[in-house]
């Protein structure tokens, strides 16, 4: 078994070497408010297998909609990727309290859908957070959710009939890749982006998923520094791996 998956390690990093003339770089503002030039290393594809997304997951690659990138921007390393293992996971007390305040949610797995309660719950989001930005609820769904390159699926949490959250994954039996998540303003003290993330650890654990890739983790930039606190995890610097405990 860690023969062939050796294997498969040294055929996706060949296939990834290969595919790289593919890949072309896209100014614009940076879209965390950052004073730089965003400058995204992209490329469109039309499917990925598993293993060859495990290897651009591990190289601090994002996925947006059909796009696979990473960040190129040459005054600034704001970005960090940040994954966790959730065997070596220990929650803290904060998060220890999310979890037990949100023992009353239930979960549901499923397909990604584009559905009008899903759109609405969207819309009650981004409006809290994001005021007058352009981007519509369906925008989010036919431009960055959807896609055909990878396998997609959502966690609708509810308290009784009523949605109050939706985290949008990309899953694996390897890896699990959060690609968004959006909840109820209202529920805000519940801590449902604390849940979501533990959550996810727990599955991960139960699934024997080996990483849950959070994403990028800013220290400045205050809608992206609280993926810190779930310790330890792991950053990639200098194409490696660190392993931060405290």
């Amino acid at each position: 078994m860690a023969a062939h998956k050796n294997n498969l390690c040294q055929e996706a990093e060949r296939i990834k070497e290969e595919l790289q003339p593919y890949f072309g770089h896209y100014s614009m503002e940076c879209p965390y408010g950052l004073p730089f030039q965003a400058v995204y290393n992209q490329a469109l594809f039309d499917s990925i297998p598993d293993f060859i997304m495990e290897t651009y997951l591990a190289s601090g690659y994002r996925r947006n909609g059909n796009v696979i990138y990473n960040m190129h921007c040459s005054w600034c390393r704001a970005c960090v990727p940040l994954r966790i293992a959730p065997k070596d996971f220990k929650p803290n007390r904060n998060q220890k309290r999310a979890w037990n305040r949100n023992q009353d949610i239930s979960v549901e797995t499923s397909p990604l859908t584009c559905s009008e309660e899903n759109l609405a719950l969207l819309g009650k989001f981004l409006s809290a957070r994001y005021p007058g930005r352009d981007s519509s609820p369906l925008d989010y769904y036919t431009g960055f959710f959807l896609n055909h390159i990878t396998n997609t699926v959502e966690f609708s949490y509810r308290v009784g009939s009523e949605l109050i959250g939706v985290a949008i994954v990309d899953l694996s039996t390897a890896w699990l890749n959060v690609v968004f998540f959006y909840f109820d303003p209202a529920a805000g003290k519940r801590g449902p982006g604390t849940f979501n993330i533990l959550y996810l650890i727990e599955f991960c654990l139960q699934q024997e998923i080996q990483f849950v890739y959070l994403g990028y983790w800013i220290k400045n930039v205050k809608a992206m520094s609280y993926k810190a606190a779930f310790k330890p995890h792991q950053i990639l610097q200098d194409n490696t791996w660190k392993l931060v405990s405290r």
